[in-house]
């Protein structure tokens, strides 16, 4: 169970890590942003580069000076929305730095470079850089050493995680053993009676009640009653055999 919600969380983690990433990708480069981000005042970020080339092509006949405009004023829209953004005489440079996007953009980067968590290798809940390596025998769940020795099983039996696997496989493979051969054996039976049911109804023989019911029938009513009985019990031993 504690595998299981692992391996959730690392998956939810994960999804959260993607969304964040597409909140950080620049609508004209398509690629997360660079430093320096701008804020424009509609509230929608761009690469201060990304920028300045839309400024540019917006505004061909301004002067630029090693592909920067180097006039001052001028507008452009904002690419996810169409406000017309409307600059002061700093130009681009003018436009507000959006630290809180740069910032965030940094720790998503540390965050990426880090060694993923392998799904295959269960971590324990309460210590996040702990393996499950053992099997608490009182809870009958799988935990970690830490856990043992300072946490909620530090009073339990615990067995190596592998030791306990080995067994219960084997325990199962006998069930299933046990299982097999008893079905076996239970079609076996219903074998027996499906052509015990086919002779009755045929009627290819006779029963015995009635070889008996007539060696009997010369003597008086009273020894025919004895007879029945003969035949049930021999008939119905005729079934288990």
């Amino acid at each position: 169970m504690s595998a299981s919600l692992n391996y959730k969380s690392f998956s939810k983690e994960q999804q959260t890590m993607d969304n964040l990433e597409k909140q950080l990708i620049c609508p004209i480069c398509l690629e997360m942003f660079t430093k320096p981000v701008v804020i424009l005042p509609c509230q929608h970020n761009l690469c201060r580069k990304c920028a300045s080339d839309i400024f540019q092509a917006s505004n061909p006949y301004l002067p630029t000076r090693g592909g920067t405009t180097v006039a001052s004023g001028g507008r452009f829209r904002c690419p996810s929305c169409r406000h017309e953004v409307v600059l002061d005489r700093h130009g681009i440079y003018g436009l507000q730095r959006n630290l809180l996007v740069e910032n965030i953009i940094d720790i998503y980067k540390q965050e990426s470079t880090r060694p993923e968590k392998k799904s295959d290798q269960p971590m324990c809940e309460e210590h996040e850089e702990e393996r499950i390596n053992i099997y608490c025998l009182n809870c009958e769940v799988p935990t970690c050493s830490l856990c043992k020795v300072f946490g909620a099983h530090k009073d339990c039996q615990v067995a190596p995680l592998t030791h306990v696997f080995q067994r219960q496989k084997s325990e199962l493979s006998d069930g299933i053993a046990v299982l097999v051969g008893s079905n076996d054996r239970v079609q076996g039976v219903i074998s027996q009676l499906e052509d015990t049911c086919k002779t009755i109804e045929t009627g290819s023989e006779d029963p015995p009640l009635q070889v008996q019911a007539t060696a009997s029938g010369s003597g008086n009513g009273a020894d025919s009653e004895p007879a029945r009985h003969v035949f049930s019990f021999s008939w119905l031993n005729s079934l288990n055999e």
